[in-house]
């Protein structure tokens, strides 16, 4: 099962567990026209990497393209999308690999209604 963590609960996360790493699984249009995390300011590394592509079409590579950053299994990934819910599979997959997961349960948008998100937390964008 993976954990599930609010954005509003991060920055105590990483008070707590100093060697998080933050993967945002979003599409590059996202990035591009919502805006991107900026975890650096809140002192973790952040990395992107498309876990679907535009169209909801799935990146049959992201595996082997996570593999490329060479992130240590003793690492906390916070993992977040848009709302929670393809970085919660992006969680299960790499769980699945040996990697320590939380699912952002709200991402970067939320919602609209009870999630929040990462950006109305005002947490650090880029």
């Amino acid at each position: 099962m993976i954990k599930q963590i609010p954005s509003d609960k991060i920055k105590d996360f990483i008070k707590d567990n100093p060697k998080s790493i933050l993967l945002d699984v979003r599409t590059k249009e996202e990035w591009d026209q919502i805006g991107k995390p900026d975890g650096g300011k809140m002192g973790i590394k952040t990395y992107f990497l498309s876990s679907q592509f535009q169209g909801r079409v799935i990146n049959e590579n992201f595996l082997k393209e996570f593999e490329n950053f060479k992130i240590d299994k003793n690492c906390e990934i916070l993992i977040m999308c848009g709302s929670g819910n393809r970085s919660q599979r992006a969680a299960e997959l790499l769980t699945e690999k040996g990697f320590k997961c939380l699912n952002v349960s709200d991402g970067f948008m939320g919602d609209g209604v009870s999630k929040i998100g990462w950006k109305n937390n005002q947490l650090p964008t880029k």
